[in-house]
């Protein structure tokens, strides 16, 4: 038995780290994806291979003994196996084209694509199930996690979303373009969640104050997508990152290249836990060229992307 399923990445366009604390944000799928291939076999064990390294391990293995970039994946196989009392093990054969660990979804796709793959082997697709098994096994890698990322992937397109009241399509169609940076620096993000943690701890009254702010102003950019209004999108992208900077996730490398993109660009920010990983920056057809010629003149590695409006596919 065989089984097959590809999810887009994402980038967060606003509320990256408030949306923890319950504030809405603006996710975009990106057109990007991670395949993955499961298939049933005779012998008790779960094989899991990728770019990662290649796990192969008992069923019933503690998940603190899985490397962690792969302990999702192999969290959703032990789960089925059980809980379908399948008497084999899997081969799961994981490929990308997202860059890992730069904040563009990679493990959220690959949780969705995941928790698709898997249990297509069993039953067929529904997606409520996809997303619950997703966002469990996101939260053995990341603790903290909203459930937006594995959201966004799963349904494609442009949504806000929140913890409390779920997500929303955006609608009409966006049509602006993304330029990604990289800025080759890695991070974890779970100490960039903590440090964000230890912010709000310190600063109590003033994080309450920030939390207001960034709900109103993703209220703001949704009433710009709508409207197609480009700089007042990209004036709402610049106040956006001057929040991240106060609680602390940018840096001075990430500060450089922001200031490079905005030069062309209607505005650019942090996309993601932050000290490190990716920025966007926003444009359209007319200075999408401009933007991607002045950061690689910089030295700067980037790229384009367009939104991704089919989310999960299962072939």
């Amino acid at each position: 038995m065989k089984s097959e399923s590809s999810a887009p990445g994402k980038i967060i366009l606003f509320g990256e780290h408030f949306v923890i604390y319950g504030t809405k944000a603006i996710l975009c799928a990106i057109n990007r994806r991670i395949t993955v291939r499961a298939e049933t076999v005779p012998r008790e064990m779960i094989t899991i291979k990728s770019k990662l390294g290649t796990i192969s391990h008992n069923p019933e293995t503690k998940l603190a003994d899985i490397d962690a970039p792969l302990r999702p994946i192999f969290h959703i196989a032990s789960k089925l196996i059980k809980r379908h009392t399948h008497k084999g093990g899997m081969l799961i054969t994981i490929s990308s084209d997202i860059p890992h660990g730069v904040g563009l979804g990679s493990s959220s796709a690959c949780c969705v694509a995941g928790a698709s793959a898997i249990l297509g082997l069993f039953k067929k697709h529904d997606r409520e199930e996809i997303l619950k098994l997703a966002i469990e096994a996101e939260k053995t890698i990341h603790r903290n996690s909203s459930g937006a990322d594995c959201t966004v992937c799963l349904y494609g397109g442009v949504m806000e979303y929140s913890k409390n009241v779920g997500f929303a399509e955006i609608n009409p169609a966006p049509e602006f373009t993304i330029v990604l940076a990289n800025s080759d620096m890695k991070h974890s993000t779970g100490d960039v969640v903590d440090g964000v943690k230890g912010f709000r701890e310190k600063n109590k009254a003033r994080f309450e104050v920030m939390c207001k702010a960034e709900d109103h102003l993703v209220n703001d950019a949704i009433l710009h997508i709508k409207n197609k209004d480009m700089i007042g999108l990209g004036v709402c992208v610049k106040k956006n990152q001057s929040m991240l900077k106060e609680i602390g996730v940018s840096n001075e490398r990430l500060e450089e290249m922001i200031k490079i993109a905005d030069s062309t660009s209607y505005g650019s920010k942090i996309t993601g836990a932050g000290d490190g990983g990716c920025i966007f920056a926003l444009n359209d057809d007319t200075n999408m060229q401009d933007t991607l010629y002045t950061l690689e003149k910089n030295g700067i590695e980037c790229f384009s992307v367009g939104i991704d409006f089919k989310g999960l596919d299962t072939i």
